[in-house]
């Protein structure tokens, strides 16, 4: 392996190439000649600045545009393609997804309890750059999507219809979407493996796929000096290579995971804002409404860009944070509030109990639910980690590894059993206890709606769902564009703003053409074909941590 020797250092605070801070106190820097942005092309215009990694740059936006105009101009013919790759992907790589995710779980967890858990985040003496209840804060709106808000009624209240209706089976195979064994006519068993199905969708697996990545990546910037980037992960396995055609492929991977993810949740936003705003106005809820939705948010997000990290992405987070915060008390407060309390806890049990088989990745007989919902969901997560991965990273600077891991896959994931239990639980209990089917009878993307008409101030919740779901989109949008834009310019974390601007279009684009070239289906075959390869990738990046941990100096 070409590789340079590594050097231990004692540095002082300072900042690092970019803006990137340098380690404070000893660290095992790795001794390179790379400069960051040393092959960025840099020039002006017509008037715009540009800064950007040549290869990476090109290759995937000339790709991305191609597969944008080949799906708008043939959506007849894109639809059965986007089908058939869907159906071969998870009905022959599910295995892989399901024992891929169970890989970053174990490694994980027994990071925290070995002495390895001890490495600090930037160095023996950095200290952490925000306080637990700021770091905590921003964690929480990590895990809060627009995938929560579409997800949040539609999965829980599915599982548990499909769980109730038992099995069925044609020609040997199983034909029912329920998960497991099913919990035929046995109401109870029916709420308990639905919502355990539906916590382990929104637990501990996709939070240590983001776990993996951000730790990846504040290891490799942080303690061994190297760019913001995925390709620095994999120092320890190629060296000085990463420099090279094998870092530029990462690299490459990277914006087409983060990219097709972000376009998978955009569609998704974009048509549960259609379906609310059809439930509250009768606006006409189709492509057209949809597609207009995505360009005026695509445009609201490009202001966002332009207003900058501080005035843009945080403020649109605090306003996130403070609606998502309401509206959740808002549904513990006038919902079955006793049972949502209750149901936390029971709900944490069943999830517990009925995890080993729902991790199990061979030999299952539930393909419709191992297939259709929990390979879409792991391809989905893996696709967002670069994403989120670099912005848990980024604020997680002088924490130590054990503490990092604990906070990042137990905060989150408690949130969002929290938000499933109310909204989902709600939605069951309309069912069971009031006899009110409309929620389960609703289409995926207004059963939110339907749930919340069943409460009080139904029009004042619903429009602050559909806000939610706008400025997620937004905050989305423009949060992407900017880690996109980072790895296209080599790891410079301040390149021009036009590039960000581009990438931000782009997303709008991809978006507007899956839904237009075959709607949940072609969003879902996206985001399982560029998370394949990428579950290659962060398979490869557990061995290159525990390398890089293993030659840290550690209290």
């Amino acid at each position: 392996m070409d590789e340079k020797p590594n050097r231990q250092t004692e540095s002082s605070p300072q900042e690092s190439q970019e803006g990137i801070p340098a380690p404070t106190g000893r660290s095992d820097l790795i001794d390179t000649d790379y400069v960051i942005g040393q092959d960025n092309i840099t020039t002006r215009r017509f008037g715009v600045d540009v800064d950007l990694h040549g290869k990476v740059f090109s290759i995937s936006s000339l790709l991305i545009l191609f597969f944008v105009f080949i799906t708008l101009a043939l959506p007849d013919q894109m639809g059965p393609i986007f089908n058939g790759a869907k159906s071969w992907l998870t009905g022959n790589l599910t295995w892989l997804f399901l024992f891929a995710a169970n890989i970053f779980v174990v490694l994980t967890v027994v990071l925290i309890f070995t002495p390895l858990g001890k490495v600090r985040i930037g160095g023996m003496e950095a200290k952490p750059d925000f306080s637990y209840a700021g770091w905590f804060a921003m964690l929480f709106a990590a895990g809060m999507g627009i995938g929560l808000m579409f997800y949040g009624v539609s999965e829980p209240i599915t599982h548990f219809g499909t769980s109730m209706a038992g099995t069925s089976a044609e020609g040997g195979m199983r034909t029912d979407w329920a998960p497991l064994g099913a919990a035929a006519g046995d109401q109870q068993g029916a709420i308990s493996l639905g919502m355990a199905a539906t916590i382990f969708h929104w637990g501990l697996h996709p939070w240590a796929i983001y776990a993996v990545v951000a730790l990846a990546l504040a290891l490799f910037s942080y303690n061994k000096g190297l760019p913001l980037t995925m390709r620095s992960i994999f120092y320890p396995i190629l060296g000085e290579r990463i420099w090279g055609w094998p870092g530029h492929v990462i690299d490459i991977l990277a914006v087409f995971a983060t990219l097709f993810g972000l376009a998978t949740s955009l569609g998704l936003g974009a048509s549960q804002a259609s379906a609310g705003l059809s439930y509250l106005f009768d606006t006409p809820n189709n492509n057209v409404t949809m597609v207009i939705l995505i360009m005026g948010i695509t445009a609201v997000a490009l202001m966002s860009v332009l207003a900058g990290v501080d005035k843009g992405v945080q403020r649109l987070s605090q306003v996130n944070m403070v609606l998502a915060f309401l509206l959740l008390a808002f549904v513990i407060a006038v919902g079955p509030t006793l049972m949502i309390v209750t149901g936390f806890f029971e709900n944490l049990a069943s999830y517990v109990a009925h995890l080993p088989a729902l991790s199990n990745p061979f030999g299952r007989e539930d393909i419709n639910f191992s297939q259709g919902w929990t390979a879409f969901y792991w391809a989905w997560w893996i696709s967002w980690s670069p994403f989120v991965g670099m912005f848990i990273a980024r604020v997680s600077r002088g924490r130590s590894v054990r503490e990092f891991l604990i906070a990042v896959l137990l905060v989150p994931s408690l949130v969002s059993v929290l938000w499933m239990t109310a909204f989902g639980g709600t939605a069951i209990h309309q069912l069971v206890a009031n006899g009110f089917e409309g929620v389960k009878d609703a289409a995926l993307e207004l059963q939110l709606f339907v749930m919340l008409g069943q409460l009080p101030w139904t029009s004042v919740t619903s429009f602050i769902g559909i806000v939610l779901v706008m400025v997620f989109f937004i905050t989305s949008s423009d949060s992407g564009s900017l880690v996109i834009d980072s790895i296209t310019a080599g790891g410079k974390v301040d390149a021009p703003k036009p590039q960000r601007v581009f990438w931000a279009l782009i997303e709008g684009a991809i978006a507007v053409a899956l839904l237009l070239g075959g709607g949940l289906t072609a969003l879902q075959a996206a985001v399982i074909s560029t998370g394949l390869p990428f579950t290659l990738v962060l398979l490869a990046a557990c061995y290159a941590i525990v390398k890089g941990l293993m030659s840290e100096p550690r209290a």
